[in-house]
């Protein structure tokens, strides 16, 4: 019923970022049965144009009912099945901006088109087999990417290099179910089933499951990355950290206690995982309005961080107030940065036993960063698989699925070596092939689709 309506309509949909005074081109993106034909009623080309795929013809946009020419544009043919949704695509790359973008949208809407939902160009691609359910979730992780390496696994899963072994487990399950409901149906005339192979092709699918399973977290921490609070007391050097890591001045650096009364972020990557730090007021008691509203919010940042990192001034050690912090923080993921070691020793500094991961800085000379950048990343890595190492990543729809293919083919095992009927083996079977197609979109049903293509930016 979905497919059978998307193939009857022709959407519309702004397919380039717009914003006032940026960005020379606006891109207005068609897909449909009727797509050429709207295209050809307010389109004027220059010449004679043969109106054949993959050409770029120049020429004006013009309200047929008005005459009023709407803006110079190129025009870019993408005709069925030779186009990302395999239907006739056609683009309008318009002056950059909001309003000739808008009004070529508009004249579209006025002549058949609809407006695209979000994700539908997508959708289509998948429900026409363009490409499949992995593939779209990819398109998705490379507009958000924010790393390069975010972006690389993503590229790697539009590829194919995710949906590849999967399809292989689910075509080697098939094949096993096949084998068992033949024996089921005609056991006097087939020779019987060779269980050691049946337990080796499982053991192999297995295996390959755990190790796609592997990359979850790691390719979690490239999609999201992680947020980081640099907290301490005033005057610590908690700023200039800021100011020094992600080379800006993004906070104001005095030497007067309470300078920083709010929360200041920036987004930086280390190592291929995407950090959003956060530069905290100073936590104290304080009679000042304002400064007593940002330390609220500190502890609020603080609250929401994955990772704290407790700073210090080495030039007054451990102090009472250093104490009361860390009494509200101890329980948290955190590293200890002593700052200022350039005006001051670090080694006779007396701080709590259980701290385990200390970093010495010189944020004013820019000493130490590389150091800290390398505690954060051994802190948050789990696993051995580094963020460099990883080729595929799979988000947490996908392992969901996998782990259900796990649980069920872990059952089929056990049903096997309990002597069990064939019967019991392929409930387990469908069980881990259903999963394992939801993957892939071979088996998926309507409310997934619309959970994950709603996720989708509306040009897409």
């Amino acid at each position: 019923m979905v497919k059978t309506i998307i193939q009857q309509e022709t959407i519309v949909a702004i397919a380039s970022a717009v914003v006032p005074n940026q960005g020379s081109i606006g891109i207005v993106r068609l897909s449909g049965v009727t797509a050429l034909d709207i295209t050809q009623k307010i389109f004027i080309p220059q010449g004679k144009p043969s109106w054949e795929s993959h050409q770029i013809l120049y020429g004006y946009i013009k309200n047929p009912d008005t005459s009023q020419i709407i803006d110079e544009v190129l025009v870019l043919l993408m005709l069925s099945p030779r186009s990302f949704t395999r239907e006739d695509v056609i683009e309008f790359h318009c002056h950059g901006g909001i309003i000739p973008v808008q009004q070529v949208l508009e004249l579209c809407l006025e002549k058949g088109a609809r407006l695209a939902n979000a994700g539908e160009f997508t959708l289509r691609a998948f429900l026409n087999g363009r490409i499949d359910l992995t593939q779209a979730e990819s398109i998705a992780e490379i507009v958000g990417a924010k790393s390069p390496q975010a972006s690389h696994i993503a590229l790697a899963g539009l590829q194919g290099k995710l949906a590849q072994p999967i399809r292989q487990m689910r075509h080697s399950l098939l094949d096993i179910l096949a084998e068992v409901e033949a024996r089921i149906d005609f056991e006097d005339d087939l020779p019987p089933l060779d269980e050691t192979k049946i337990k080796q092709d499982l053991e192999d699918s297995l295996a390959q499951i755990k190790r796609i399973l592997a990359t979850k977290d790691q390719g979690e921490l490239l999609r999201s990355g992680i947020k980081v609070a640099i907290v301490g007391r005033p005057n610590v050097g908690k700023s200039s950290l800021l100011n020094a890591w992600s080379k800006s001045d993004r906070a104001i650096v005095t030497d007067l206690p309470g300078t920083t009364r709010d929360v200041v972020e920036s987004q930086l990557v280390v190592q291929g995982i995407p950090i959003q730090v956060l530069d905290t007021a100073g936590i104290r008691e304080t009679e000042d309005t304002v400064e007593k509203i940002g330390v609220e919010r500190s502890l609020k940042a603080v609250s929401q961080a994955d990772l704290i990192l407790f700073t210090i001034d080495a030039s007054t050690g451990w102090t009472q107030e250093d104490h009361e912090i860390y009494q509200q923080i101890q329980e948290l993921n955190l590293i200890l940065v002593i700052n200022k070691i350039d005006i001051a020793p670090s080694e006779t500094i007396k701080y709590p036993s259980n701290i385990s991961q200390v970093v010495t800085t010189a944020v004013a000379l820019n000493k130490g960063i590389q150091a800290l950048e390398n505690a954060i990343i051994t802190t948050i890595k789990k696993g051995e698989t580094t963020a460099q190492d990883l080729d595929i990543a799979i988000n947490q729809r996908q392992a969901a699925a996998l782990t259900r293919a796990k649980i069920a083919l872990n059952q089929v095992q056990e049903t096997i070596d309990n002597k069990l009927p064939l019967d019991f083996w392929t409930i387990d079977l469908r069980i881990a092939i259903q999963a394992l197609g939801e993957i892939t979109g071979d088996d998926v049903t309507e409310s997934v689709l619309d959970r994950i293509f709603s996720r989708f930016c509306i040009g897409k």
